[in-house]
């Protein structure tokens, strides 16, 4: 009796005009949809996805820029003393600039003069900017190297000597600090290359 109630109800449903045809092209309708809705999903997610990981690269990129840039303003060097220097290397990987600066400073969140170094290193054909910090009166403590920015385009230190900016500076040789330095990172924002810069004065002599 039961399955004659279950034939009856199927045979009525065809009966009022639903085909296997109609019930295939309602789910080929369906897939349609659900797939349209889908892919628009992704390139959304996809999109929002690059654009925040573009942000964070150019907020660390600030970020280090105003480090940097507070550092060499309290530059500290002194003539005929060894403990402080200031001294900025022209070089370049791959023939991308990948200039190399190191100082001492009264840097923040740190007691004293320390020795600050930026430079940069290639790994996997990306370079990546890092940052080594240590007491400049200490000899025995061990340098602390940072990762600073991962997979930059360029790292150009310049001091104006003059009129003129140069990549080379050796405070043994010319004896006192540049009047102001300008750094420059080259990062890639949505496949266009950006270029940020900062100037600094150092004052401490």
């Amino acid at each position: 009796m039961i399955k004659n109630n279950h034939a009856n109800y199927f045979l009525n449903i065809f009966e009022a005009g639903v085909t296997l045809i109609e019930m295939l092209i309602a789910l080929s309708l369906l897939s349609i949809t659900l797939t349209a809705l889908y892919s628009t999903f992704f390139i959304s997610h996809r999109a929002v996805t690059g654009l925040d990981t573009s942000m964070l690269k150019l907020q660390e990129c600030r970020a280090a820029l105003d480090v940097i840039r507070r550092e060499l303003d309290s530059s500290f060097y002194k003539d005929n003393d060894k403990h402080t220097v200031f001294k900025l290397d022209d070089r370049d990987i791959y023939g991308k600039q990948a200039s190399r600066i190191r100082f001492t400073a009264f840097p923040p969140l740190r007691a004293g003069i320390a020795e600050v170094n930026y430079f940069v290193e290639e790994t996997d054909g990306r370079l990546n900017l890092y940052k080594g910090i240590a007491a400049s009166f200490d000899s025995d403590e061990k340098i602390q190297k940072v990762d600073i920015i991962e997979d930059i385009g360029k790292f150009l230190v310049e001091a104006k000597y003059g009129d003129k900016w140069i990549k080379t500076w050796d405070s043994s040789l010319i004896h006192r600090l540049p009047e102001e330095v300008k750094v420059s990172i080259q990062i890639k924002i949505k496949n266009r290359d950006l270029l940020l810069s900062i100037k600094a004065k150092p004052a401490i002599t």
